[in-house]
């Protein structure tokens, strides 16, 4: 009797493992929870969301849509004023507590440099403008430094490019290991 209850139990654990597989190069798409920003993020933080599409696997669903996800931030590199702009990367650890890994998704905030230099050249260019009318030559020299340090200055005050990951943001993982159900 307690062979028979055994081997009844041995089965169904090996089949609920067989069907919680998800194998390396599966696309795994993702509804993310919550906006993730470079400016507020760290290395490990982890974060929610559910899967926006079935996982299928063999013509067999493995994981519905709507069943929660789990993942992590892998990168999150704040940008700076005048330079870098934001860096974020995340990747799945879970798929409807299934313990997966997955290539990550990457975003970079925008470019610092066609913003820059039209804050700090429109800066240039009005200063040399007001000197010129104000001092002639001598005084369009000394408005275009100044106006440029005044462009420049709006630069450094405007000039973050962080990287988001909005909220709701659908994203699209794959697998890279053959996965196996979290042991409860």
């Amino acid at each position: 009797m307690l062979r028979r209850i055994l081997l009844i139990a041995v089965v169904v654990l090996a089949a609920s493992l067989a069907l919680a597989q998800i194998p390396a190069g599966t696309p795994v798409t993702v509804r993310i929870g919550s906006e993730i920003s470079s400016a507020t993020a760290k290395v490990g933080q982890t974060f929610e969301g559910t899967l926006a599409k079935d996982v299928v696997v063999s013509g067999k669903t493995v994981a519905k849509a709507g069943s929660p996800v789990r993942g992590k931030v892998t990168l999150a590199k704040s940008s700076g004023r005048l330079h870098a702009p934001g860096q974020l990367s995340i990747r799945l650890t879970s798929v409807a507590s299934t313990t997966v890994a997955t290539t990550s998704y990457r975003v970079e905030g925008k470019s610092h440099t066609k913003s820059n230099a039209t804050k700090i050249g429109g800066g240039a260019a009005a200063g040399a403008i007001i000197g010129a009318l104000a001092g002639g030559g001598k005084g369009a020299a000394i408005g275009t430094v100044a106006g440029a340090g005044a462009g420049t200055g709006v630069a450094a005050a405007t000039g973050k490019e962080e990287a988001v990951i909005p909220s709701e943001q659908v994203v699209t993982f794959t697998t890279t290991a053959v996965s196996k159900a979290k042991a409860h």
